[in-house]
Parts: C-alpha cells; sequence; structure tokens
C-alpha cells in the first residue's frame, strides 16, 4: 500500500543566504540571517516543523517514507529526495532541517537526502540572495509497504 501526503511552504530570500553547507539545508521562520548561517536557503518560512498537518507528521515519521522536496524559484526547480524516520520529533516551532546524515533534533524533517545546501542549482541560490524573492518549498512524503 503507499499513502501520500503535501505540505507546501513558502518563504523568501535574504542578502546573506550563501547555501554552502554540504550536509545540511535549512529553512527558518526568521526573518534575519547572519552570515555564519550557511545552511539556510530561505527566511520568513510560513511554517516551521511543529506547524506540519498532524497527518502528514503520521507519514513522514516512517523509516519506509520518502521526502521528496521541491523547490521553485520563478521557473527554475530542483529536486532533493530524503527519508522519514520513526525517530523524528517535528518539534521545532522556528525552522525545518534536512539532512544527508542519520541526525535527528527537534528541527530535523528529513535525513538521508541526497543533496545539502551546497548541491542546491546555484541559480536558484543566486535568486535568493535577493529579500524580495519568493520561493515555494513544496513537500510530498510517500509512505510505501505501510504494514
Amino acid at each position: 500500500m503507499i499513502e501520500a501526503i503535501q505540505e507546501e511552504i513558502q518563504a523568501y530570500g535574504h542578502k546573506n543566504i550563501k547555501a554552502k553547507h554540504k550536509s545540511t539545508f535549512e529553512i527558518t521562520k526568521d526573518d534575519t540571517l547572519t552570515p555564519k548561517g550557511d545552511c539556510i536557503i530561505a527566511v520568513k518560512a510560513n511554517k516551521s516543523c511543529s506547524d506540519l498537518s498532524p497527518k502528514f507528521k503520521k507519514i513522514i515519521k516512517n523509516d519506509n517514507t520518502v521526502l521528496i522536496i521541491q523547490l521553485t524559484v520563478d521557473d527554475l526547480t530542483d529536486t532533493i529526495v530524503a527519508m522519514g524516520s520513526k525517530s523524528l520529533k517535528l518539534t521545532s516551532q522556528n525552522s525545518i532541517v534536512i539532512r544527508k546524515s542519520n541526525y535527528i533534533d527537534d528541527r530535523t524533517l528529513a535525513i538521508k537526502a541526497n543533496k545539502a545546501a551546497s548541491n542546491i542549482n546555484r541559480k536558484i541560490i543566486e535568486k535568493l540572495k535577493n529579500e524580495k524573492q519568493k520561493i515555494t518549498i513544496k513537500l510530498t512524503a510517500i509512505l510505501i509497504n505501510n504494514k
């Protein structure tokens, strides 16, 4: 059996976006970003982990869930594939982090991602250095073989 659910997040760019981190990327509700935040790809997000729907959280909290993350800026799209986990907490009220590693904290939405901030399409990152630039983050959680 396959179950799928989607969430959509709206966020904005910021002049300090570098997106150079090699193992994570982050979307935050914060409206400021220091130059040290090299994993952050978007600010002023309308959702954090805690804001995701109960059904989405239920599906993503499973080791058999695949998460497809689509980042869309104007006519550019990049896609990241990651995994859910039964150990996810999803309690952060401020941010969402996608990780290449297996590390989990309250901000972690998915692990074992195929891309981090440094791997995201650089044309998208360049556009996100403009504070007025909108980004749409579409999350599709697909639970495969739920027994």
